[in-house]
């Protein structure tokens, strides 16, 4: 797997995959708080029952090892030089909740890469970054030779929703990236894909 260097593409903004030699900007980002509640970006990665025991302080060190394994665990935005926002993708199979899941199982059995979370700093939001990232995190699959990436976003039936509900991204931004509804088990679930070509 690529894990360093800069993701071209045509952006005000610059996106690296979060390495150790990053780590300090990918923490700054999150902010003591840890994002969401303490997530850490580990709601994904880890069974229900471990997440809910080690959320806080105890996810932010599974993502540290994480990272210091030698695991890409997803894209940082920066403005400048300020970290700004972050899109997690990976193979389909990092993320041990989507196995687990009902409404997000597997579609059939091809390769997938998947983008499972945003964060964006308060600032930035509403500006477009979460297009942008996923712009880069089709970059990244690309030269890493993936061939499929899919995403899980929220299409709240209002057209709206709360910024701390659009933590899996808007349907709305995936289309924007040139993303494909597939299948949808969940009247505001759909589950989206775009070909790597």
């Amino acid at each position: 797997m690529k894990r360093t260097g800069k993701i071209e593409i045509k952006s005000k903004f610059s996106f690296y995959p979060v390495i150790k030699e990053n780590w300090k900007h990918f923490e700054k980002l999150f902010g003591e708080k840890g994002a969401c509640a303490g997530c850490w970006c580990m709601y994904w990665r880890l069974r229900r029952k471990d997440y809910n025991s080690l959320r806080g302080e105890g996810t932010k060190r599974k993502m540290k090892k994480l990272i210091n394994n030698r695991n890409v665990p997803g894209l940082i935005a920066y403005d400048e030089n300020i970290p700004v926002g972050w899109c997690s993708v990976g193979p389909r199979e990092n993320f041990l909740v989507l196995e687990n899941s009902k409404v997000l199982k597997k579609i059939d059995d091809k390769p997938v890469w998947s983008v499972v979370c945003f964060y964006i700093n308060k600032n930035y939001r509403k500006k477009g970054l979460s297009v942008e990232l996923l712009q880069a995190a089709k970059k990244y699959v690309k030269m890493n030779d993936g061939k499929i990436l899919e995403g899980y976003p929220v299409e709240p039936k209002s057209g709206k929703t709360a910024n701390v509900f659009a933590w899996t991204g808007l349907a709305s931004a995936f289309r924007k990236a040139g993303f494909k509804e597939i299948i949808r088990r969940s009247e505001t679930r759909p589950l989206m894909r775009i070909s790597i070509k």
